[in-house]
């Protein structure tokens, strides 16, 4: 059976970073994920308000670098969660247990040193540490710049194999 989802969006609010009794850490906090499509009446699109669980690592981790507003992409996978209401109805929750959580956006408008931290000199140049490497140098294989990097080999086709 399978029970994956990624689903991308902004947090409705600041993700709440509580701990169960035995000290686990688990976070949790509310993706608006806009709909692939318009409403024809309106022409807007319609927003899900998704709520999301993380524990342990994942859980501080998204405390710690995400808050309302930034976008996030979560991986993991759908629970239902019954309970009872102060009423004493029985009720449904659908929610999303977070695997990985990724940064849906490169950075905030107007921050100076990018949204995830200090600047890294490893080869992410402004991105704030976080991003796709810069693409290597033929220096960082250890070929002299200048040099060729090709040979010419021998037409010897009597010795292939095919």
């Amino acid at each position: 059976m399978l029970n994956h989802i990624v689903i991308m969006g902004r947090l409705a609010r600041d993700p709440e970073l509580r701990h169960t009794q035995t000290g686990t850490p688990v976070a949790s906090f509310r993706l608006a994920v806009d709909r692939d499509f318009k409403d024809k009446n309106t022409g807007e699109r319609a927003t899900d308000w998704i709520d999301v669980v993380a524990w342990r690592g994942t859980g501080e981790f998204v405390s710690r670098y995400f808050t309302k507003g930034r976008m996030a992409v979560v991986e993991g996978r759908l629970q239902m969660r019954d309970w009872t209401d102060k009423d004493g109805n029985r009720r449904t929750s659908a929610e999303v247990v977070a695997d990985n959580v990724y940064f849906g956006d490169s950075r905030r408008d107007g921050d100076e040193r990018g949204s995830y931290g200090e600047r890294s000199s490893a080869g992410y140049g402004d991105r704030g540490g976080y991003g796709s490497p810069r693409a290597p140098a033929p220096t960082d294989y250890g070929i002299p710049s200048g040099s060729d990097q090709f040979s010419e080999l021998a037409d010897d086709e009597a010795t292939l194999p095919f």
